[in-house]
């Protein structure tokens, strides 16, 4: 047992970033399935599944967020007060709140970075 609570303590601030993610996944996605039911848009039960991926979808990509700022490659800086994560645990929430809005966003960064580069054309290559 005491294993178990060593290997919780050492993943805390990841599991910290995780629930924030499903809060901000859950609260957005229960937010929109009531908008449509209430809209009467909810016709196709194909579609209902999407609200209970996009809360487990949005968990580990507040995790990956919170990664990917922590560690350089998203440049966003966090002020620390008194030792408290509550920077990350924000933008994990966020992250949550705004998957899909978050995902176009990754999306886009990694066409730019491993998209193949254009062949040069023949003007090109004479300069």
């Amino acid at each position: 047992m005491e294993n178990w609570w060593s290997f919780i303590s050492e993943i805390e601030l990841f599991l910290y970033y995780f629930l924030a993610g499903a809060i901000g996944g859950s609260l957005r996605h229960l937010y929109m399935f009531c908008v449509h039911y209430m809209r009467n848009e909810l016709t196709n039960p194909r579609e209902w599944i999407m609200y209970i991926f996009y809360p487990i979808f949005a968990t580990g990509t507040a995790v990956i967020a919170v990664t990917l700022i922590q560690s350089g490659v998203l440049m966003i800086e966090f002020v620390e007060y008194e030792n408290t994560p509550y920077g990350p645990i924000s933008i994990a929430f966020l992250v949550g709140f705004g998957f899909n809005r978050f995902v176009n966003k990754l999306n886009a960064v990694s066409k730019d970075l491993f998209q193949p580069k254009e062949p040069l054309n023949d003007k090109e290559v004479e300069k």
